[in-house]
């Protein structure tokens, strides 16, 4: 085994760390973030151009890549207001406290394996816990309360909506996001970051808990607001949702979180189900041939970092391909598919690790033949639950659709969408503009 890789159930050893080293290795991420936005911004939006046929920006920089720092300063420049009737404190911590969550979560995740800095050996990370993996959880439901007094602070109905949705989705999305998690947890036996990628040194856990990884990709998609799950900020319907009423760099705070928690969920997949910076036994091999060890020194950092932005490209990809959900789907999804899913292989690893305590079957082995099954078995449910749901039963006998109704879409005061099996009564405009047709006609 790698010696610069921690025991399992051990956190990585900082013993020789010192103020400077800490101070060095907390500006890395600090601008490694803000640089990987920029960067981020002009693979967005040079990739969906390429995608939908188009140019994309091109004019400011080489291949537009200046772009992104146009749009940087313009933000700082721009005119900054407060509304009058926010809650001005909650108004102004919302964005601050979105962004610095986001900063925050890249601390406990390593990037590589102990190095020499100057002569002190350290591990390519700025802290690790017995309990880092609480730590990333806890930390990253903090930073969607951002979004929710955001809205709620601006005391304005499509931010209030904004909000609203944050909250709900924030709720749905992190119960099955910290299950699937919680698998990684029981397979590696170790809520240190080190240790979990320690315990991927053989075979990576995107291949023994394929269902829970599965389950955290659609889930990432939901905690980061992007499509097809922008229901928060969707500007087809809320105009900008939760960031409707902010400005200049007010706004820019929320944006630049945005992009940085991209990178997060797409660092703790990598660490959680790639191996984290391990090279992997392709790479290993490779690199025997020459007698090098790709495990060893800085290069780890670049394994890592390849397997973050593959993740990033993906959800560019998404964004250039899949239309927004609606959203009663997009609650059924998280409530009725993936927590259920994750549930239920939560208790398959909690029984495969009961099984092999006593007997003599290999875990890895167990892992991925009941993964299998599991995955049939909810293909199936989902073939068969098609198939009885188009039985011909009269819908309305059913329940599942109310009879057809008039409603007033004024009744509340403002107007409102007719809801499922409702229908807008004839509009008089159409009928005077028919009879003036048909008066023409004659």
């Amino acid at each position: 085994m790698n010696p610069s890789i921690v025991a399992a159930g051990q956190v990585a050893d900082f013993s020789q760390d010192t103020w400077w080293i800490w101070v060095i290795k907390a500006v890395f991420i600090v601008l490694y973030l803000i640089l990987s936005v920029i960067l981020a911004l002009w693979v967005e939006r040079r990739g969906l151009g390429f995608m939908q046929n188009r140019l994309g920006p091109n004019r400011v920089g080489p291949l537009g890549f200046g772009q992104a720092f146009s749009d940087a300063l313009k933000l700082i420049i721009k005119e900054d207001f407060w509304l009058k009737g926010a809650d001005k404190i909650i108004y102004f911590v919302s964005p601050v406290l979105a962004a610095a969550c986001a900063f925050i979560l890249m601390a406990v995740l390593p990037m590589g394996p102990e190095v020499s800095i100057f002569g002190i050996n350290t591990p390519l990370q700025l802290a690790d816990s017995p309990v880092a993996l609480l730590f990333l959880l806890a930390v990253a439901a903090l930073g969607e309360y951002g979004l929710v007094f955001g809205g709620w602070s601006s005391r304005s109905t499509l931010p209030l909506f904004g909000s609203v949705r944050s909250a709900t989705q924030m709720i749905s999305y992190e119960l099955a996001l910290g299950l699937s998690l919680v698998t990684v947890l029981l397979a590696s036996g170790t809520m240190s970051t080190s240790g979990i990628v320690e315990s991927q040194a053989g075979v990576w856990n995107i291949i023994t808990l394929f269902p829970a990884f599965c389950v955290y990709v659609v889930c990432m998609f939901g905690e980061t607001n992007r499509l097809p799950f922008d229901l928060p900020e969707a500007e087809g319907e809320l105009v900008a949702g939760h960031t409707t009423e902010y400005s200049s760099m007010k706004f820019a705070w929320f944006y630049l979180s945005e992009y940085i928690n991209m990178l997060n969920v797409s660092m703790i997949a990598t660490t959680m189900f790639l191996g984290g910076w391990q090279a992997g036994p392709i790479m290993t091999g490779i690199y025997s041939l020459w007698g090098g060890d790709p495990n060893q020194g800085w290069i780890p950092m670049l394994w890592f970092f390849l397997k973050t932005w593959v993740f990033m490209f993906v959800m560019v990809w998404v964004r250039g391909t899949l239309l927004r959900m609606r959203y009663d789907h997009f609650m059924k999804l998280g409530w009725k598919v993936l927590i259920p899913v994750a549930l239920g292989w939560v208790v398959c690893v909690a029984v495969i690790r009961a099984v092999t305590s006593f007997t003599d079957l290999s875990q890895r082995t167990l892992f991925i033949g009941i993964g299998v099954i599991f995955l049939i078995a909810i293909v199936l449910i989902w073939i068969f639950g098609d198939k009885e749901s188009d039985t011909g039963e009269d819908p309305e006998e059913s329940g599942f659709v109310r009879p057809e109704e008039e409603f007033d879409a004024m009744a509340g005061g403002f107007p409102v969408p007719p809801m499922p099996g409702q229908s807008l009564p004839p509009s008089p405009r159409a009928s005077r503009l028919q009879t003036t047709q048909e008066g023409e006609l004659v």
